[in-house]
């Protein structure tokens, strides 16, 4: 049965935030972008098919330990001094689930130049909060979930209804001059969805590239692809 995606989102940072705190399992170094340190996180609106941290995304209450926000950033900071990165993020959930957990991210991107990685519901539906990126030393990933309300749907277990709010939190970007850019799952959009997420990106004033990114293919994100039916 499809959810509400803002009504999840509501109840997950209930879960995974706690007097400013938010919930983490993993520091680490990683090579995407050329070298870049990640904080991964637990909890997020979308139950994606092809979602590499479904379980612990799933269930976030049984996984990670909450951190305060300034020991996120002395994390962050002693790991990339000591591989000598200086580009930082947040991975494996959905850093902004509510006004709570978006401004914990806020605190958390004093560690310096920062991709935030996105779904865009919550900036979407709360397109004032884009407000507060505007002159800082980010860049934000938007990632879309599919090129319609049905490939949303069947991707995210969403209501199709609540596409349109990730093309609006684009849109919000570009108007308030925020880096931002789209990507999308090469492997379930083919060359036809990307083509049509680009006429509808177009309409709403969204110019410039889309990534392509390609599926992990676990076991386990191969099997949630057929129970969506998807081909894995």
């Amino acid at each position: 049965m499809p959810f509400d995606p803002l009504e999840r989102a509501r109840q997950v940072e209930e879960t995974v935030m706690k007097d400013g705190m938010r919930k983490y399992y993993r520091f680490r170094a990683s090579r995407h972008y050329g070298g870049i340190v990640t904080a991964d996180a637990v909890g997020c609106c979308f139950l994606c098919a092809y979602c590499w941290n479904y379980r612990r995304n799933l269930c976030p209450g049984e996984s990670g330990t909450f951190y305060a926000p300034r020991q996120v950033v002395e994390k962050l900071r002693a790991i990339g001094a000591s591989k000598g990165i200086r580009l930082f993020r947040v991975s494996g959930a959905e850093p902004v689930l509510g006004e709570r957990s978006f401004h914990h991210l806020l605190e958390v991107l004093q560690a310096g130049r920062f991709i935030i990685e996105t779904n865009g519901l919550i900036l979407g539906h709360r397109p004032d909060l884009v407000d507060f990126l505007v002159q800082r030393d980010v860049s934000v990933r938007v990632s879309i979930k599919g090129w319609n309300p049905e490939s949303f749907q069947k991707i995210t277990g969403a209501r199709g209804e609540f596409f349109s709010l990730p093309i609006h939190a684009l849109a919000r970007l570009e108007e308030a001059g925020v880096e931002a850019w789209p990507a999308v799952m090469g492997d379930l959009f083919g060359r036809g969805g990307v083509e049509e997420l680009t006429r509808v990106l177009q309409e709403q004033g969204v110019p410039g590239r889309i990534e392509v990114e390609y599926l992990e293919r676990y076991p386990f994100v191969a099997e949630n692809l057929k129970r969506r039916g998807w081909k894995a």
